[in-house]
């Protein structure tokens, strides 16, 4: 970059239908790099007394330079950097903090920003502008080799019987995200247990049954919703009051 004459992103958001890894990834990032972590979620930032919520935004910037390279990763940043112009006169501090911290990175050194939320619709525009988070990235369901990788995982330390089929249960797993196939593995064990407490694996039957009773989180009606959101915020970034709404 310094050879280039230009600068890294300081700031990326990853949005996209819930269970599909998006803290993972962040997390994932910071031990690639072997960066410094600080995870925090919107929630935990919100304060009854005034002050004490920009001043904990302070806090975690200060942190993060002091502890350089270092992630800072906001879970559920929709909770504190809604759009403003509404009642909520805490919430519009918070997202002024937010936004003079991440144009103070200049002078911070090694330190990136990763923020995940679910309804990216209602963030507001003035983060989403270059300089703050620059690059907006959707995590969507996972394709059927990424399915497979996962029930991989989720199976690696599970005993199982010689007729089960990764292969063809993934392709009845159509729109199921990380946490889905997660709970698929867990149901097909404790199916397993029900029929035969004294048991010592698990069958293709028990993964079918477990099938039966769970449904995908991100259909294809959820997946192409995020891909219009991604599209309108790329495109443009609205004014306040102008995000286009979906139900």
């Amino acid at each position: 970059f310094e050879r280039l004459g230009i600068r890294a992103a300081k700031g990326m958001l990853l949005y996209g239908p819930p269970g599909t890894g998006k803290t993972l990834i962040a997390k994932a990032l910071a031990n690639e790099s072997g960066a410094n972590f600080i995870s925090i979620s919107g929630p935990e930032i919100v304060s009854k007394w005034v002050g004490e919520s920009e001043k904990a935004v302070r806090q975690v910037f200060k942190r993060a330079k002091q502890m350089a390279p270092c992630i800072i990763f906001f879970d559920e940043i929709d909770s504190i950097a809604a759009m403003r112009g509404g009642d909520e006169r805490s919430g519009e501090r918070i997202v002024n903090q937010l936004l003079t911290s991440l144009d103070g990175l200049e002078g911070m050194q090694n330190v990136a920003v990763v923020a995940a939320t679910n309804r990216p619709d209602i963030i507001d525009p003035a983060l989403l502008r270059p300089g703050r988070f620059d690059k907006l990235v959707l995590v969507p369901a996972p394709d059927r080799d990424a399915r497979l990788s996962i029930m991989r995982v989720h199976t690696s330390q599970m005993p199982l019987e010689d007729d089960v089929d990764l292969p063809t249960l993934v392709s009845m797993t159509e729109g199921f995200v990380g946490a889905d196939l997660e709970n698929l593995c867990r149901e097909a064990g404790l199916n397993a247990f029900r029929e035969d407490a004294a048991t010592e694996k698990v069958s293709q039957r028990h993964f079918l049954t477990a099938l039966e009773g769970i449904a995908p989180s991100a259909d294809p009606r959820t997946v192409d919703r995020y891909r219009r959101i991604g599209k309108d915020l790329r495109r443009r970034k609205p004014g306040w009051g102008d995000m286009p709404q979906y139900q």
